[in-house]
């Protein structure tokens, strides 16, 4: 049953659409800075049928509330939480992008009665510097994120897909992005370092990096799924940061292949 919701979480209410049957396997979408919910549509119909899927926009982000920042990659993480309980999930498959990937991570360790598996894809344990997202963050305040979007949309998608029409809806979403939302994130970011924590981590995890990611390259990601144990790296040819919306079947691929080996179905 698909159903659009909100949720309550100290205040500030996260949107939420969840679809597939209440007691099925679940598996949980987390988007990225700049991006809502929409960012897993090419996705989503071509997952296996019958599992539970929750997707949900950051605060800051979507029809999500925009509360007043900066953002704690804490308070990120406590809100993923609260969607999971709110629907009484447990060993779910977490997917998360970019810093979807670092609450991702950051669940992971905090709740494992939640988390049995994990898809980081474009993401790090520790992404940029205190001064990079703090000139992002001075340029955003003053400027605003149109002014910036270009140089973005070049960090986020291969060459090709630059030029191509397709990418106007994905600057569409950044540029309507509140300004408060997408500084309230990046502060989260520029004060999270998760590579002791993550090392720690022991449940299967799929890595998947894009060739043209000018955000997070493949390196830092296969830096980052090299901490945790038995997991494994795939490197997505010809696409940037964003590889589910430059390439869903290929994509959607990886996901149904780890999805199997892990019996998540």
């Amino acid at each position: 049953m698909d159903e659009l919701t909100q949720i309550d979480r100290d205040g500030v209410k996260l949107n939420v659409f969840a679809d597939g049957p209440a007691d099925a396997p679940a598996i949980v979408f987390a988007n990225s800075l700049g991006t809502d919910l929409r960012l897993w549509d090419g996705i989503i119909p071509l997952l296996p049928k019958g599992l539970r899927v929750i997707r949900y926009d950051m605060r800051g982000h979507g029809q999500s509330d925009v509360p007043a920042g900066p953002y704690t990659m804490g308070q990120l993480v406590s809100d993923a939480e609260a969607v999971c309980d709110a629907f009484a999930l447990r060993d779910v498959l977490f997917v998360g992008l970019s810093v979807g990937g670092m609450v991702a991570q950051g669940l992971a360790i905090k709740r494992p009665d939640l988390v049995r598996a994990l898809v980081l894809s474009n993401t790090a344990a520790k992404i940029g510097n205190k001064n990079l997202w703090q000139d992002r963050i001075d340029t955003v305040s003053s400027k605003g994120l149109d002014a910036m979007a270009d140089e973005v949309m070049k960090r986020w998608f291969s060459p090709t897909f630059y030029a191509s029409n397709a990418m106007l809806a994905w600057r569409d979403m950044l540029v309507a992005t509140p300004i408060n939302g997408y500084v309230g994130i990046c502060h989260a970011i520029a004060g999270t370092d998760f590579y002791t924590p993550t090392s720690g981590l022991r449940i299967p995890t799929l890595g998947i990096a894009g060739s043209e990611d000018g955000a997070t390259p493949p390196d830092l990601v296969r830096e980052t799924i090299d901490l945790i144990p038995g997991s494994k790296f795939e490197l997505m040819r010809r696409v940037g940061h964003l590889p589910c919306a430059e390439n869903p079947v290929g994509y959607a691929s990886l996901l149904n292949t780890f999805i199997q080996d892990i019996g998540h179905g």
